[in-house]
């Protein structure tokens, strides 16, 4: 199976010998198009650490709180099922994507960057879901019963948006492994996942516990 031209030009520009592969992630029916870190096993230039600093290609891994957050709804339908769904800072897709393997009526996957938008595209085509695209979250309106939010709180300058998720669905649910002690009126963690990034980018343990906060719209 070929990587999605545009997906992998993009890659190779970043990184010459970089490939994208269909992975099977752990714990779950789905697949996603990932760096294949064997054929990475190298050090960087220093011009290929100063791209990848720039520019990284976040969309080309499955970071733990997403790997998390996608079993988590596997394993508890309730929360998606029948109900219209989007994924903020989608990336890969792979929230989106396992929303609507677990039931979601509908799942938008919404991400600024162009090339994390054909990312979500190639790996629904790969999990044989339909998911809708969005590049600008206050352009939506408030119709959603669920934001999903996974790996978006990695700094804290992006707190603030805890409060906007609101302002368009009436739930989210956020899991994040690296801001895990925030405290909001309107958050309460559900319970701690424990997930790891895909390719294995030998992460601290402390970012392999994931928590899952919830917040309702009073």
């Amino acid at each position: 199976m070929n990587p999605p031209f545009d997906l992998q030009d993009a890659l190779s520009e970043l990184l010459g010998d970089a490939q994208l592969v269909p992975c099977e992630l752990p714990e779950t029916t789905l697949k996603l198009w990932l760096l294949d870190a064997q054929n990475m096993d190298r050090a960087f230039t220093p011009e290929e650490t100063r791209r990848i600093l720039h520019e990284p290609p976040y969309w080309s891994f499955c970071w733990a709180s997403g790997l998390a957050l996608a079993r988590y709804l596997a394993q508890h339908p309730h929360w998606v099922q029948g109900k219209r769904i989007l994924d903020f800072g989608a990336g890969s897709g792979v929230a989106a994507i396992a929303a609507l393997k677990a039931g979601a009526l509908e799942a938008v996957a919404c991400d600024l960057d162009p090339l994390a938008i054909a990312a979500c595209r190639a790996n629904a085509e790969l999990n044989d879901v339909a998911l809708s695209y969005s590049m600008d979250f206050f352009a939506e309106t408030d119709r959603f019963d669920l934001i999903l939010v996974a790996d978006v709180l990695y700094d804290r300058a992006n707190l603030p948006l805890l409060d906007e998720f609101l302002s368009r669905g009436q739930q989210a649910l956020v899991a994040d492994s690296r801001v895990r002690d925030f405290k909001h009126p309107l958050y309460q963690r559900l319970e701690m996942l424990n997930a790891f990034t895909l390719p294995d980018l030998a992460e601290p343990w402390e970012f392999r516990n994931v928590s899952l906060y919830h917040a309702q719209r009073r």
